[in-house]
């Protein structure tokens, strides 16, 4: 990708904002804006008797709550799944004995360059968690087949959750 006129336009708590003139095929060049973000990651966490742990937690920004997979921002060079395993005790107070990649997503790849690293903990014991003091979190155990529903009939509609038990289903198939 050909690129000029490069310049940070927003330098953020979370996210920054570039922008940058990219050469589009022969059509010229063109003006786009990117959101910068350090990346992610998610862990869905599956219990011995078939129920996975989903946390339940204030979005303001689609200003309402969600059920979603445990997650959290990557630190700079954070190895992703370290993270995930950060993010599983702190939001849940779960410890997994294994937890194994299901890949990555780009959420928004026409405005974001964000990158989600999706896993899969098995081997569960509790904890105690520790959120975040910004963070309202409560956890919701369900059983995997109804979360799975629930992702397909529209009441589960974060991004990253879909994808984690579409990937999850397939992997324990």
């Amino acid at each position: 990708m050909e690129t000029k006129n490069r310049a940070m336009l927003f330098n953020g708590l979370v996210v920054g904002i570039e922008q940058m003139d990219v050469l589009i095929g022969d059509q010229g060049w063109y003006t786009y804006q990117v959101v910068r973000h350090p990346g992610g990651a998610g862990v869905l966490a599956l219990h011995d008797d078939g129920c996975v742990t989903l946390i339940r937690q204030l979005r303001p920004a689609v200003e309402d709550f969600l059920l979603e997979v445990p997650a959290g921002r990557l630190a700079p060079g954070e190895d992703p799944q370290l993270c995930a395993a950060r993010e599983l005790m702190e939001e849940t107070g779960l410890v997994a004995q294994k937890i194994v990649s299901l890949g990555v997503i780009h959420p928004s790849p026409g405005v974001f360059d964000e990158v989600v690293h999706l896993y899969l903990a098995t081997g569960l014991s509790q904890g105690e968690a520790a959120p975040e003091a910004y963070e309202e979190i409560s956890c919701q155990k369900i059983p995997f087949d109804q979360a799975l529903a629930m992702a397909a009939n529209g009441s589960i509609t974060d991004g990253k959750t879909i994808v984690a038990l579409l990937r999850a289903q397939r992997h324990l198939a």
